[in-house]
């Protein structure tokens, strides 16, 4: 069995105009048998490998019992989820809508979350990751 694909990482790249932004080589391997990109927490976009998607979906489908608020969860990640191609030049389509959703324009940060491959607008990313990039770098 193969290791699992761990993503780890921060680029930077573009939107062509066709909506596409190139994938880092050292990630493509993993989404040799397809990706799914979806709609994720603080409005970035998520890369799965197929196993890694099959995971999410597994947990979703568990969690749905638990309630209505669950059931929503699993409804809005599957409702904004789809099946993306990596072509052999790396890249591949960001459906208009989740371009939308994440803010992004021209710029992209392509970066590694471990089990996934975030996308982000760099002024989003911005802000979320201060308050941590400021706790890392306080002097005690």
């Amino acid at each position: 069995m193969p290791d699992k694909a761990r993503f780890f990482g921060k680029h930077e790249h573009s939107l062509d105009a066709k909506g596409r932004v190139i994938l880092p080589a050292r990630f493509r391997p993993a989404f040799d048998q397809g990706a799914y990109l979806s709609q994720y927490t603080s409005r970035c976009l998520a890369l799965w490998t197929p196993e890694e998607f099959d995971l999410q979906l597994e947990r979703l489908d568990q969690l749905q019992d638990a309630g209505p608020e669950e059931m929503n969860q699993a409804r809005y990640f599957a409702a904004g989820t789809v099946d993306v191609e990596v072509d052999r030049q790396g890249r591949f389509m960001i459906p208009a809508g989740m371009r939308d959703f994440a803010r992004l324009e021209n710029q992209v940060l392509v970066n590694g979350a471990i089990n996934r491959v975030e996308l982000w607008s760099p002024a989003l990313w911005g802000e979320r990751v201060e308050p941590a990039e400021r706790a890392l770098t306080q002097e005690a």
